[in-house]
């Protein structure tokens, strides 16, 4: 199991802010399982309270040059770097309070925070780390930058970076862990052209930068300062995607590849991603049922739990069931039912297939009423020793009976027997896949 972690002390850093350039002091606190992480602006009245999650409280495209969160007239300008910095390091629950309304830029890059955090020290807790593991891949263009993600076992960036520069055409792949986030991310730090340096101080923007914290590229080369990698603006890059991504409240496994993108086309690929969580929680609480032991199952409890409807749903009721082992249910088969209009009409019999379905969807609400399968969804992977026995017509009642041989994770196998009136029907060994 992969622990939530918080840090082990309090600590302060200060220091200005990259664009505001206001003076300003953060602390970081440690947090109890779950909780996450806030911010806490302690020098306006009320301290009010702004938690990582709530894409609500994200600004939009007019933080170009940065990510922020704003309420009401509360905001917090520049997040990225520091919330880089925890999702590098595998830190789920800090409280983070400010005196001001953007963290230090310190000297452009994460390496302080991390620093400061490892001496802190790492602490796991006793509750699982909760990921979002991205389900199908999600994309996002516009004007000719680009960046998507695609399901993955864990959390990989790939980068290509194309300035109209020479020295800022650049490109690398890195999976983000705390070993790979501490020595080849955080210590990279921002960068412009010179041209957008000039032109971001005309907007009062980056009152705190300078050539010390800021990498700016001049037409021979890196203005009063030397790079500690030769690609370290595409790895900025990187450093400010995993901060804008993690501003969904928690990690996510997925492989980013992304294509000239900054904060704001990352930030519409979180809202994509949020969007997909979203859809795939909402069904997983629509499938969830809570199912009490030696209980009958009526036909809404059993589309709580599977998503056949109509005309494919053949268990009218479970009668019996231990969740994991072994389930009986209930087919009343009638004239009305739709495959009577096709299947041989002058001489109406049930198709065989059908039976097999019937039984797979009784195996499938016994195992998915397993708090661990809760939510997801049952596929045939094979059916081995079919047997059809007798022929089912209307007015039969299918009683079929599954008794589970095998059940983890991703794969099951069950045995299941058909009866009318006692005797067998059908019988056959099936195997299931699980996914969402």
């Amino acid at each position: 199991m992969t622990q939530q972690n918080t840090i082990g002390k309090e600590f302060t850093l200060s220091g200005r802010g990259l664009h505001t350039g206001h003076a300003v002091q953060i602390t970081f606190k440690p947090a109890a399982v779950g909780e996450g992480i806030h911010f806490v602006r302690t020098d306006i009245e009320g301290r009010p309270r702004l938690k990582l999650g709530d894409l609500a409280l994200i600004m939009g495209a007019d933080a170009g040059r940065y990510s922020a969160l704003k309420s009401g007239t509360t905001v917090i300008y520049t997040v990225e770097h520091v919330v880089s910095s925890l999702c590098g390091l595998g830190i789920d629950n800090v409280t983070i309070e400010m005196n001001g309304d953007e963290p230090p830029g310190m000297d452009g890059s994460a390496v302080e925070y991390v620093k400061a955090l490892k001496v802190a020290g790492i602490v796991a807790l006793e509750a699982e780390k909760i990921y979002w593991e991205i389900k199908e891949p999600i994309s996002v263009f516009k004007d000719g930058a680009s960046v998507m993600i695609v399901p993955a076992q864990d959390f990989k960036v790939s980068y290509a970076l194309e300035y109209p520069h020479p020295m800022l055409r650049q490109s690398l792949s890195l999976t983000v862990t705390p070993e790979t986030y501490e020595k080849e991310i955080a210590p990279c730090r921002t960068f412009c052209l010179k041209e957008e340096a000039d032109a971001l101080l005309a907007k009062g923007l980056g009152q705190g930068a300078n050539t010390v914290n800021t990498l700016i590229f001049g037409p021979d080369g890196v203005v009063d300062n030397t790079l500690r990698f030769s690609d370290e603006a595409a790895r900025h890059k990187i450093l400010d995607c995993v901060g804008d991504l993690f501003l969904l409240g928690m990690p996510i496994k997925g492989h980013v590849f992304a294509f000239k993108s900054g904060h704001n086309l990352n930030r519409e690929l979180l809202k994509k991603i949020a969007e997909q969580k979203n859809r795939y929680e909402a069904r997983r609480d629509l499938f969830k049922v809570e199912y009490k032991e030696g209980t009958s199952m009526d036909v809404r409890g059993i589309m709580n739990i599977i998503p056949h409807r109509y005309p494919f749903l053949l268990v009218d009721r479970i009668v019996e069931m231990e969740s994991g082992k072994r389930g009986v249910g209930i087919k009343n088969v009638t004239m009305n039912e739709a495959f009577f209009q096709g299947h041989f009409p002058a001489r109406p019999v049930m198709p065989g297939v059908l039976m097999l379905e019937a039984m797979a969807q009784v195996a499938a609400v016994t195992l998915l009423s397993m708090p661990a399968l809760l939510g997801k969804i049952g596929f045939y992977m094979s059916v081995d020793g079919v047997r059809f026995r007798k022929i089912v017509e209307p007015g039969d009642q299918l009683v079929m009976e599954v008794e589970i041989t095998k059940a983890r994770s991703r794969i099951a196998q069950a045995k299941g027997v058909c009866r009318v009136d006692g005797q067998i029907v059908c019988e056959a060994e099936m195997g299931f896949a699980f996914g969402e």
